[in-house]
């Protein structure tokens, strides 16, 4: 839809059904009002694809890595600022978070219509409805070796960051028997180290190596973290090695960069709503695997799931040479 009727309005409906969304269920009387609000919020949540398509629009194809950065990092800061804002508003109110998201979003709302400039002004590809079918841009990738294969990555990468999204809290409580205000310390640690990483180092550190050299020293970087994480015996240790996890987050917003300059301006929507479809695959696939090579390995040993999820970088490789 980006494609054909530009970011910016896709962009702002998106906005304006969050903020739709949180209202609603602020103030919904009944379950299946709440629904309503949650279907309103899938048909038209699109804000991170349409963002990392309009971050792709930026001519100056040299700072995409440090764009695309910088747009990880403030998605990292809002998971850590988010849950305090609601613990905080949530001591007011249970109805509280919910009227704040909601004027939060609206605010942003009306900071695009103002403020935000229609970035693709290229050629508005016709809406045909074979590309309503949510495969057909998967199909368009394969006919393309490199993307393809970019996209394979993208797909592992996020597969492999479910590890600790899955883990991380009763991995803290049976390793380290760390307690609810340990691991909320630990999170909100990992989440300011990950974000300031993407956002201070992942510019330089693709500008020097270049793009692909910065992906594969942040899959390393990660992959190290994991295994070592594996083998730590005391909770302390989980500290210096997030500096690691932290710096493994460089390699996401490289390997963006790399994506958004197979395709061209054109289909830049099409690319990111493809990449945002790949993510959500891995949020359901990959804490289903991990917890399951959790649960079967518990009793012998709880580290072998961040094994596996360090291993399956290995299959990056291929495609990375």
């Amino acid at each position: 839809l980006s494609d054909r009727f530009g970011r910016r309005p896709v962009l702002l409906v998106s906005l304006a059904g969050a903020a739709v969304d949180y209202a609603i269920m602020a103030t919904a009387p009944f379950l299946w009002v709440l629904y309503i609000g949650r279907i309103v919020a899938g048909i038209t949540g699109a804000t991170g694809a349409v963002a990392g398509a309009y971050i792709a629009d930026i001519p100056d194809g040299d700072e995409r890595a440090r764009h695309f950065g910088f747009m990880s990092a403030c998605f990292g800061f809002g998971m850590v600022a988010g849950p305090v804002l609601g613990g905080l508003m949530g001591g007011f109110s249970p109805h509280a978070p919910f009227f704040a998201a909601a004027a939060l979003n609206g605010l942003n709302f009306l900071t695009g219509c103002f403020l935000l400039p229609e970035s693709h002004k290229g050629e508005r590809r016709p809406l045909r409805r074979e590309a309503l079918n949510p495969l057909a841009s998967f199909r368009w990738a394969r006919g393309m070796t490199v993307v393809a294969a970019l996209m394979a990555v993208f797909f592992i990468m996020q597969l492999v960051g479910q590890v600790p999204a899955a883990l991380w809290v009763i991995f803290g409580e049976d390793r380290f028997h760390w307690d609810a205000t340990t691991i909320g310390i630990s999170l909100a640690a990992f989440g300011i180290l990950h974000s300031l990483a993407q956002a201070m180092i992942t510019g330089p550190v693709a500008a020097r190596l270049g793009e692909r050299r910065a992906l594969m020293l942040g899959m390393i970087a990660d992959g190290t973290g994991y295994i070592l994480l594996a083998f730590a015996t005391r909770g302390w240790m989980a500290f210096p090695i997030m500096v690691l996890l932290a710096s493994g987050g460089i390699g996401m917003p490289a390997l963006q960069a790399m994506l958004s300059r197979q395709g061209d301006e054109e289909r830049q929507g099409q690319l990111q709503g493809s990449l945002a479809a790949l993510t959500s695959l891995t949020s359901i696939v990959g804490p289903l695997l991990f917890t399951a090579i959790y649960a079967a390995s518990i009793t012998t040993w709880n580290g072998w799931a961040w094994i596996a999820g360090a291993a399956l970088y290995l299959l990056c490789l291929p495609a990375l040479r």
